[in-house]
């Protein structure tokens, strides 16, 4: 895999307790190191007009004086600084980079990954909120969208709710959103009846997940849902908005996938990428406790350099079981 990554994104500093810290990205560089085949592009910040294809430009004009004038807590969750204003435009043109090099290439280990942070799937078109600034992901689509790209898909598996994403693309059919995240958590957005409207209708896809709910929920949910409406919706580029906060070991969720888990779920969107014709890339997103993020990253990376993931075996939790019933029997992108 080719790393996004930027020096400038450390200087984001949101204070010595909060869970979202420069710490993250030097975790995962630290563990990289051992890898092999790691390449890392320091690619361009966006600029303004590119975010603006996402967001209100007088969104955007209130987040600029307020770093500039040295930021604070924009919220009880999003603290920013001074440099908080040049590392979110970078974080949005990693992700950029990152849909632009997915879009061009046709090697696998060539595949892009954004480490960008902040992060950016809980950010709307008018407001910050959950650490998210700019929504990475959703600039890297429009962005593609207004190139060479005419359907994008993007899958999020952060253990929260993409509902920054969703709400932008929600009555868009160029877009197809899926968001797998743990039922009832922050923000609380995300149940399995929202599908999109008007133009979108049946473009969006949310599988709210049960606390415990582990591999074989995820890789199930994939395999039967997921994986079936980015076939029917045919994208030129598939964008991962990857959260890594679903682990067994992350501090703030109660879900249960395992290092391993993640590995496959990788797999699982390379083949269904490979088989629609479509780019393929990574955007970071969550991810809080330091060794099961880099692990986690890491392993991805092994996938895409040859190593085969085990395919996890048990039974399905019983609230997930109904959940990808009723989805599979009920949301209007797999239907006839």
């Amino acid at each position: 895999m080719n790393f996004g990554y930027s020096e400038r994104c450390l200087d984001h500093d949101t204070g010595p307790r909060h869970p979202e810290s420069a710490d993250r990205l030097r975790a995962i560089r630290k563990t990289m190191a051992a890898r092999h085949g790691v390449e890392y592009v320091d690619a361009a910040a966006a600029d303004r007009a590119t975010v603006e294809r996402v967001h209100d430009p007088d969104y955007v004009d209130d987040l600029e004086a307020f770093c500039a004038d040295g930021g604070g807590d924009w919220d009880l969750d999003t603290a920013a600084v001074e440099a908080t204003w040049d590392a979110a435009l970078q974080s949005a043109g990693l992700a950029v980079w990152a849909a632009e090099r997915a879009l061009g290439g046709d090697d696998g280990r060539d595949t892009p990954f954004s480490l960008g942070r902040p992060p950016g799937h809980h950010a709307l078109v008018d407001d910050a909120m959950g650490f998210c600034f700019f929504n990475n992901v959703a600039v890297a689509a429009e962005d593609a969208l207004a190139g060479d790209a005419d359907r994008v898909a993007i899958v999020d598996w952060d253990v929260h709710h993409g509902n920054g994403t969703s709400d932008i693309f929600y009555d868009r059919g160029d877009v197809f959103f899926a968001s797998l995240h743990e039922d009832g958590l922050y923000p609380g957005t995300g149940q399995a009846d929202e599908v999109g409207e008007g133009p979108g209708e049946g473009t969006t896809m949310n599988v709210p997940v049960p606390a415990g709910a582990g591999d074989v929920d995820y890789t199930t949910a994939l395999e039967r849902l997921v994986v079936p409406a980015l076939g029917g919706f045919d994208p030129d580029l598939l964008l991962v908005s990857a959260g890594f906060d679903a682990h067994r070991h992350d501090p703030i969720s109660r879900t249960r996938v395992s290092t391993e888990g993640y590995g496959y779920m990788a797999a699982q969107l390379r083949a269904v990428a490979e088989d629609v014709d479509a780019g393929l890339g990574f955007v970071l997103e969550g991810g809080y406790g330091l060794d099961t993020l880099s692990e986690s990253v890491a392993k991805v990376h092994e996938v895409f350099d040859g190593y085969d993931p085990v395919a996890p075996e048990g039974e399905l939790e019983s609230t997930m079981a109904t959940t990808i019933d009723r989805l599979a029997d009920e949301h209007p992108a797999l239907q006839d």
